[in-house]
């Protein structure tokens, strides 16, 4: 079977190392272009490439595919699948409809819920206790084909987003290379979504990550674990950002954003309900430390955050 696979971050790596393990090596991978990363902005390619050229496969990197001569390059290499995980960008019919045997995608939640670009974090903004991987077969809408299979895990208290991430990462490649035959050969057919049942997952922006201390505890904390790695999420005080890297919620109340407490045994926040220990933060150009760390770097006693 000639397999072309699309991915471009760390979660479709995995799923491209779980195929070359299995003996199902691409003839060819497609991921975003190089791009400016680190404090230098140094061009800098993909985990997907990095892997790829690595094991001397063939590697694309078109702006984008609704162009001529992009689809015509894929309609070359004659694909009988094209396998998606996280590639970033969006295939048109014209590229949907090249593979012999269609598209499949590795999704990152148990769909219909949380369709789009950031469906790990979204499960954990709102509080849910499992989510998974779904793969199914692409169609022109917004992760909105059929799903042939899902797989789910439950997701830990206090658990961070980039921590989930590496399990579904590792569950999603498990369950392409477990249930890929099957699909190719149509032993396994693929089941409309539920439309009505649908929620979206919308890209992450930086200032999404500004804490509001007017939200509960508990919403706080989970957008704390959400936004790690990345943004992370921050706060003020006065000039300087915060960047606070895990919190839990604490006993105490206050005006919200009030430091109730800060000495080297705990730093406690209050909040519009109930309040947040601030257990790893980070200061600008510092390293992440823990708070009876961190609360010998600066003094954050009977300041308001925000």
């Amino acid at each position: 079977m000639k397999l072309v696979f699309a991915g471009t971050p760390e979660f479709a790596r995995a799923s491209l190392e779980a195929l070359v393990a299995s003996g199902r090596t691409p003839i060819a991978v497609y991921t975003q272009p190089d791009r400016p990363a680190g404090r230098g902005k140094k061009l800098t390619a993909s985990p997907v490439k990095r892997y790829a050229l690595e094991h001397g496969i063939r590697v694309f990197q078109p702006e984008t595919l609704r162009d001529d001569a992009a689809i015509e390059e894929l309609r070359a290499l004659q694909p009988d699948l094209l396998v998606v995980a996280a590639y970033g960008l969006i295939l048109p019919q014209a590229v949907l409809d090249i593979p012999t045997h269609g598209c499949v995608n590795v999704h990152a939640s148990i769909l219909p819920r949380w369709r789009g670009a950031a469906p790990i974090q979204a499960a954990i903004l709102a509080g849910d206790s499992k989510t998974g991987i779904s793969l199914m077969r692409m169609t022109a809408g917004l992760d909105c084909g059929p799903v042939f299979h899902i797989a789910d895990i439950t997701i830990g208290h206090e658990e961070t987003a980039g921590e989930l991430h590496d399990r579904l990462a590792t569950l999603g490649a498990s369950a392409l290379v477990e249930q890929l035959d099957d699909i190719v050969t149509g032993r396994l057919e693929a089941v409309d979504q539920d439309d009505s049942l649908a929620t979206y997952a919308p890209k992450i922006d930086k200032q999404d990550a500004e804490i509001d201390w007017d939200l509960t505890a508990a919403e706080i904390a989970q957008r704390v674990r959400a936004y790690n790695p990345f943004p992370g999420a921050f706060t003020h005080d006065r000039d300087t950002r915060l960047k606070i890297w895990r919190a839990t919620p604490a006993d105490g109340s206050g005006e919200p954003g009030e430091v109730l407490r800060f000495d080297r045994d705990a730093i406690v926040v209050a909040c519009g309900d109930g309040a947040l220990s601030l257990d790893e933060l980070q200061l600008p150009g510092k390293r992440r430390a823990p708070a009876r760390e961190f609360a010998g770097q600066t003094d954050l006693s009977g300041r308001r955050l925000g």
